[in-house]
């Protein structure tokens, strides 16, 4: 039987390159979003087969819709090989702005407690089999914290060390922790932006690597490479420089601009 890949987020950008990758490889996927119907007909309309393709609707902001989807996962098509927690928004905020910390709230509940939620019902079955991969889709913006980006610069570099923590957890167990990190990649999210993005990349290229990755078991990548050799660098930048350096460039759209 070939493998199962469990995706969330998987109805638009990186999830949906995600997807594909994996079912041209001769993969099964189980496919999450909020938006069940509109997966479901994405799905018809790219012709994948039903015996090889299940459509779970479920918020990952609803922690028993999370994981109760991956629960029914397991009863219909069985443990997967590969969980993807790629559930995630992006949105600028203004800390000073009384109604930007419910937005800064949302953004923690989807990009973190979503992304717990969704491998919990994984986690003890993978550990009693011995093997399996769950994959965290962090940022380089998780790296350093940017102007304007406080919600998700900051959840982000929590995705990055919650998975650092669980990756020790599950070693014990033969369950293998992905990090993927990835850079400005062409999708509906980043085309808003209205900075530069240097070395943008495509989402299906993206997928390509993030599948080698996950094969690798590769415990942190970075994706495009370029954009990792970018943050080590202004990692190792003494604050003074950074913050010069960004001073000046525009921030991220807040909610309704």
């Amino acid at each position: 039987m070939s493998g199962l890949v469990y995706i969330t987020g998987a109805s638009s950008g990186i999830g949906q390159a995600l997807a594909l990758q994996y079912y041209r490889a001769g993969w099964r996927l189980a496919l999450v979003a909020r938006r069940g119907s509109e997966l479901q007909a994405w799905a018809q309309a790219q012709n994948l087969e039903p015996d090889r393709c299940a459509v779970y609707a479920a918020d990952v902001c609803d922690i028993a819709a999370i994981t109760g989807a991956g629960q029914a996962c397991i009863a219909a098509q069985g443990l997967p090989d590969v969980v993807i927690a790629n559930a995630g928004i992006s949105v600028g905020i203004d800390s000073a702005v009384l109604g930007d910390i419910e937005v800064m709230r949302r953004v923690f509940a989807t990009n973190n407690i979503g992304l717990a939620a969704t491998f919990q019902p994984f986690i003890t079955p993978m550990q009693q089999r011995r093997s399996g991969a769950l994959v965290g889709i962090a940022s380089v913006a998780g790296i350093r914290g940017l102007p304007g980006h406080a919600a998700y610069c900051s959840s982000k570099a929590a995705v990055i060390s919650y998975c650092e923590s669980l990756r020790g957890e599950c070693r014990p167990h033969e369950v293998k922790v992905v990090t993927i990190a990835p850079g400005y990649i062409d999708t509906p999210l980043t085309r808003e932006n209205r900075y530069s993005m240097p070395f943008l990349m495509q989402a299906e290229d993206f997928a390509a690597h993030a599948f080698q990755a996950i094969n690798d078991g590769a415990s942190f990548r970075v994706i495009p490479w370029q954009m990792g050799v970018v943050a080590r660098l202004l990692r190792l930048l003494p604050n003074a420089w950074f913050d010069r350096l960004l001073a000046g460039r525009p921030r991220k759209h807040r909610q309704g601009e």
